[in-house]
């Protein structure tokens, strides 16, 4: 079978990881840490599962968790999420963990330490590595350092605590006003990091100003004078061309000083990119982009900086293809953080669509030209929800006609998924859609912001929540725990609820008891682990703050949780009130809950009739949320 890898480029300073799937395409990013996660098959959910799988960082890190003992073969039926056609990997050098954050799932392999890959990694740097040559004393290269970075990551298995940290390397590019650019990836869960400039022999200490997730971009700042004296930005350029030559500077693996790699620009177009849940628009290159690379700048010939270069693709079938993030996702990056003080992350539209080729589809939805998408389902939370209803056709987005099969023109002779014109805005803009509804023309408004995700793929603020009742730990399933706990440990119904599933309010979690910490008082409950807990006393759970908040409150003689299947523990509640502190000393537990559950509750879901539906209806997965005949804007 062909196996298609994509990497990210940052590297780690002791090993790193290589995950071998039951798959048919791999994406990997590029920094020198190890996994990540990519790519999307519109056709069916097992390809499109597969192909999120490729996903992987190459990077430099220290080893992670790992759970040898799973079967790999027997995760290779489990739905999972994915987003694009293509699979990559991160370029930085984080070793032993895969997706930079995330411990490797069963069906990982560390390749950190085999020589067998290290030749191989010998063999593909030396395909494009070029000498420096006349841009030895290029200006624009002193503006390019090597970044150090500490992560420690939430152990989400044991959410009140973290696992042992690692280190990392990667690249990283100056551009004014005492500020750096990077990956996102490269500075995950960061304790610390530090930035080296070329030529000099003293790290300085960086701090993370902000962190964009969905487009892999990270913002930096030194406060120490040295480390700018003398310091030249570099400039943004503008979109490339195809063909046009192209220069990845970095410091990957393979050496400590600075590496030039040469190449053209082969593709431009919407693309997954592997460490968000996002796909933006993309510079595919045939430039080598080697594990440490991760966040290094890629020039022109002109000497601006044309993009950062981030993820590769790596695949039997398949040579020298590389990604690096354009300039427009970096200035809209810059701008929402200057706009907001913050990042807020790109907008959606809301909506499933599907494309209209076929002439019996159009005729029977009366659009009368060969154009426009059908909406097939709307998200609850997006404002869409009020304003679009299912069947209605998109013909227009701000006056660009949509194509039938779901693009718009894109500069001269050339078309791009609709996606890319709702990237182009920020959380809060108004866009106008031409529908055709029953037949009948008519333009509506519609407010667009970020996705809200019912499994997110990353946890804000980077410690997960957790609420400890008795012995009973519940926490919200997200993608992280899902990583670390392995597939098969989690159950397919579960894994088609977080696959499937689409949030109905802003807000809302699945909450799972994710293990039992044994004690008489939960006796008989033991083997229970990784089930949703629907209701308590009788009430349905909308969050975990939500069930803190109940148990808080209850008076009852008897605590009483409702889970999947008719599954109930009850607890006498004095009882379990009594005995809570004896096992968080037994066990080692600082607190019974997160301090994010310690915060009143607030109730912001007022229309409880929309909660009791059961989870999974009209069940939406992330297959859909392509371009190839199904897809997500």
């Amino acid at each position: 079978m062909a196996m298609a890898v994509a990497h990210c480029c940052f590297s780690v300073l002791s090993s790193t990881v290589k995950f071998r799937y039951s798959v048919s395409y791999h994406r990997r990013l590029a920094t020198s840490t190890s996994t990540s996660q990519a790519s999307l098959d519109a056709l069916s959910p097992k390809a499109t599962n597969d192909k999120k799988r490729a996903l992987k960082t190459s990077s430099s890190t220290s080893p992670r968790k790992f759970n040898a003992e799973k079967d790999p073969v027997s995760q290779k039926n489990l739905p999972r999420r994915s987003k694009d056609e293509k699979s990559s990997l991160y370029a930085d050098g984080i070793s032993g963990r895969g997706d930079m954050g995330r411990p490797q799932s069963t069906g990982f392999k560390s390749f950190s330490t085999q020589r067998k890959d290290k030749k191989e990694f010998q063999l593909d740097s030396r395909e494009q590595q070029v000498e420096p040559g006349n841009l030895q004393d290029a200006t624009f290269l002193n503006a390019v350092v090597k970044v150090y970075c500490t992560h420690t990551a939430p152990d989400y298995s044991l959410p009140w605590q973290k696992q042992r940290q690692f280190t990392s390397t990667g690249s990283a590019f100056m551009i004014g006003d005492g500020k750096l650019l990077t990956n996102a990836h490269c500075v995950e869960h960061d304790t610390q990091v530090k930035v080296k400039r070329r030529g000099d022999d003293t790290k300085y200490v960086a701090k993370v100003l902000a962190r964009g997730v969905d487009c892999d971009i990270a913002l930096l700042s030194v406060e120490s004078k040295e480390f700018w004296r003398g310091a030249e930005p570099l400039r943004l350029g503008h979109l490339p061309g195809l063909q046009d030559a192209v220069t990845v500077v970095g410091y990957p693996l393979g050496g400590d000083t600075i590496s030039v790699t040469k190449g053209v620009v082969s593709r431009i177009e919407v693309t997954s990119y592997a460490h968000g849940s996002s796909d933006l628009l993309g510079i595919q290159i045939d430039a080598a982009i080697n594990p440490g690379n991760s966040g290094g700048p890629a020039f022109n010939e002109q000497g601006e900086c044309i993009g950062v270069a981030f993820q590769v693709y790596r695949s039997e079938e398949a040579e020298n293809i590389g990604y690096v993030i354009p300039t427009t996702v970096v200035s809209h990056f810059l701008s929402d953080y200057e706009r907001n003080g913050k990042y807020t992350g790109f907008p959606c539209l809301g909506v499933l669509l599907q494309k209209l080729e076929n002439p019996a589809l159009r005729a029977c939805l009366q659009v009368q030209s060969n154009e426009g998408v059908l909406v097939r389902r709307v998200e609850p939370t997006s404002d869409a929800n009020n304003v679009l209803k299912e069947g209605d056709v998109i013909v227009s987005f701000d006056d660009v006609h949509v194509g039938s099969e779901g693009t718009v023109p894109f500069r001269s002779n050339e078309r791009i998924a609709f996606r890319y014109l709702i990237s182009q805005k920020f959380a809060g803009d108004v866009a106008e859609l031409g529908i055709v509804r029953a037949g009948r023309f008519m333009k509506v408004q519609v407010v667009l912001n970020p996705r809200v995700h019912l499994v997110p793929y990353h946890i804000d603020g980077g410690q997960p929540s957790y609420l400890i009742i008795a012995g009973l730990v519940f926490t919200p399933l997200s993608e992280p725990l899902i990583e670390e706990e392995c597939e098969d440990s989690i159950g397919l119904k579960l894994l088609a609820k977080a696959r499937y599933s689409l949030a109905r309010f802003k807000g809302e979690q699945i909450v799972i008891l994710s293990q039992i910490l044994a004690n008489e008082v939960n006796i008989g409950y033991e083997d229970m682990g990784n089930q949703q807990v629907l209701k308590f006393n009788g009430i349905r759970i909308k969050n975990i703050h939500h069930l803190a908040h109940l148990v808080a409150c209850c008076k009852d003689k008897y605590l009483v949780f409702e889970f999947e299947d008719n599954y109930l523990a009850v607890l006498e509640r004095e009882a379990a009130m009594a005995a809570s502190s004896r096992i968080l000393k037994d066990y080692g537990i600082p607190s019974e809950k997160s301090d994010d559950l310690l915060e009143p509750y607030v109730d912001s879901v007022r229309d409880n009739q929309a909660i009791e539906q059961d989870y999974g209806d009209s069940p939406v997965s992330n297959l859909e949320i392509g371009f190839e005949g199904l897809l997500w804007a």
